[in-house]
């Protein structure tokens, strides 16, 4: 728990900082303790520490997903990255591109697809 704060200041905090990564509000999940964890600790704390602004961390983010394979997440994230209007179109192909030659050609090819999938979602709006 971050210093001087209640249990329910750092929930608060937390559900505010996860709205913002995520672009849309989110419903606190009081009682799963998997959530309970995760806004807590991870967005009250981990993605509110000073050095690292929001775009940082969602390239951060996108380099390490991307690595893993988890183009689930991914999807989630560069929504997010775009509603945010910490990416655009041409910066997360770009992206893609670039992981391309750290992370291999099949995890690439699975974010570029996710990639151009939410593109595609996004023009339908």
């Amino acid at each position: 728990m971050t210093t001087d704060q209640s249990p329910t200041e750092q929930r608060q905090q937390g559900l505010k900082k996860m709205s913002e990564v995520y672009g849309f509000e989110l419903p606190n999940l009081a009682g799963d303790p998997f959530f309970e964890v995760t806004v807590d600790h991870l967005f009250a704390d981990i993605w509110n520490r000073p050095g690292l602004s929001l775009r940082d961390r969602r390239l951060l983010l996108l380099g390490a997903i991307t690595a893993q394979g988890h183009s689930e997440i991914a999807e989630i994230q560069v929504g997010a990255a775009l509603r945010n209007g910490e990416l655009d179109a041409d910066q997360l192909r770009e992206i893609a591109v670039f992981l391309a030659h750290y992370v291999g050609w099949p995890a690439a090819t699975k974010l570029d697809g996710v990639i151009r999938k939410t593109l595609a979602k996004d023009k339908k709006k």
